[in-house]
């Protein structure tokens, strides 16, 4: 049966600890090899020098007989336990062709073997590595073999000490490597188990990510996951809170369209007079219910989609738009626009921002009173205001009217509307890169302003 291969652990401390392993290891392993390498290269470096100086030093004498011999050798403090001479006079007149020093007979017994990495090294069984360095002067050929035994050895006591340190850290390095990864990696793997726990709990919303003291990215992670953990929780409550709203707006409508129906089906025989007022009562309701589902669509849409901003001339899009829809509500609307005015936004939802202030603005005004549209700029800000005449909004509301089927107690079940219309047109501005703004307009009344990003007409020519 053939064994499967053990998938390698992929977590961050397995990926840390691997890397940083292979990385000790190839330096001390690369340090081993450089320190070898110098070392050796400062061996032959004196083993040069030495041999240079001694062929120099025979070069100073002229060895024709025994008697130059033995003279060189009881003056010259060559070391004949490492040091071997052979000399050869090519002098016609030379009595005696060749000298050696003591052992370089022996030595020359058998041709040492050149290495191939340094041109003056060779190898002799018995007598181990030795320097060859040669020259001549007045016919006279020497030839000098230094023994690097010794150098070996201080090379052999330099890679023991060597090997013994980098045992050491083979040995030390994996428990160091692992406490580090644990402490780079050990926040991490707090918070995986953390998510998992999250993840699995009945009441997520309650629980956070701990945050740790360091290291920094880590806290960072958690301290963003944690907003993006409270983020969802209050998106989560806006749903329900928003289907909550839904389920209530649609339920009056249906219970009266329900009442008016069995009334009908109960009483329609006997008192054909309910029924117009029934049918009239079913048909408002009716309508409600279609203009709220419409405004849902109309927020689900605005939820996803992305606007295409370009630059748009709102002196001449406002008067515009206003000269369509003037017939549609029951009141003047009055214009203070100023000339040249562009902006960066999108022509569809301008107008459909304006739709509902207007509309918002003629509900909640007296119908003898006008509704004031305005149109300023300054610095690079262009501002689009709606002001009415209206019973105004309090401070207190001022935050919440723009949330979804938000409603004051005092109007909700007299005046009619969803509680849709300035939630649709905040979404609206915020997709045009814009702000919806409410204040007082004295004595009474409200003022809502759309403020956009200034830009010229140079830019819709680009």
């Amino acid at each position: 049966m053939r064994m499967r291969k053990r998938k390698k652990n992929q977590s961050s401390a397995a990926i840390t600890w691997r890397s940083l392993m292979t990385l000790i290891i190839g330096l001390m392993v690369g340090m081993t090899v450089i320190i070898l390498v110098a070392v050796s290269e400062q061996l032959l470096s004196e083993a040069q020098t030495n041999s240079t100086r001694i062929i120099e030093s025979l070069k100073e004498v002229t060895i024709d007989d025994d008697d130059d011999w033995e003279t060189w050798r009881h003056n010259s403090t060559l070391d004949t336990d490492s040091s071997y001479v052979h000399v050869r006079n090519a002098r016609k007149d030379a009595k005696i062709k060749y000298y050696n020093s003591p052992d370089a007979d022996d030595l020359l017994e058998i041709t040492p073997v050149a290495m191939p990495f340094n041109d003056h090294l060779y190898y002799r069984p018995h007598f181990g590595f030795i320097y060859r360095r040669t020259g001549h002067a007045r016919g006279i050929y020497y030839t000098l073999w230094l023994s690097m035994n010794s150098s070996i050895k201080l090379l052999m006591q330099v890679l023991k000490v060597t090997l013994v340190l980098l045992v050491l850290v083979l040995i030390i390095s994996p428990f160091f490597v692992r406490w580090l990864t644990r402490r780079l990696t050990g926040s991490l793997a707090t918070l995986s188990a953390t998510t998992e726990q999250i993840a699995t709990a009945a009441n997520p919303s309650t629980m956070q990510l701990p945050v740790p003291a360091k290291p920094t990215e880590v806290a960072d992670l958690a301290t963003n996951f944690n907003n993006l953990l409270a983020m969802l929780n209050a998106r989560e409550e806006q749903q329900k809170l928003f289907v909550m709203n839904a389920a209530h707006e649609l339920r009056t409508p249906i219970a009266t369209i329900k009442s008016h129906a069995q009334l009908i089906e109960r009483r329609a025989a006997e008192h054909p007079e309910i029924v117009p007022k029934s049918v009239h009562y079913i048909t408002e309701e009716s309508r409600q219910m279609q203009q709220l589902i419409e405004e849902l669509m109309q927020l689900s849409r605005a939820d996803r989609m992305r606007l295409d901003l370009a630059a748009v001339n709102l002196s001449q899009l406002v008067p515009e738009f206003v000269g369509k829809v003037q017939n549609n509500f029951d009141r003047p609307i009055r214009l203070d626009v100023a000339a040249d005015v562009w902006a960066l936004t999108n022509v569809t939802a301008v107008q459909e921002i304006l739709t509902n202030l207007i509309t918002n603005a003629v509900k909640y005004s007296p119908a003898d009173t006008p509704v004031t549209i305005s149109l300023e700029q300054s610095a690079q800000t262009v501002q689009l205001t709606v002001a009415d005449h209206g019973r105004g909004i309090p401070d207190a509301e001022k935050e919440q009217i723009f949330e979804r089927f938000y409603r004051s107690a005092d109007v909700r079940g007299s005046i009619p509307g969803t509680g849709l219309g300035l939630p649709i047109a905040a979404q609206l501005a915020e997709l045009s890169q814009g702000k919806l703004t409410v204040a007082d307009n004295p004595p009474t009344g409200s003022v809502f302003t759309l403020a956009l990003q200034a830009t010229d007409a140079d830019s819709a020519e680009a």
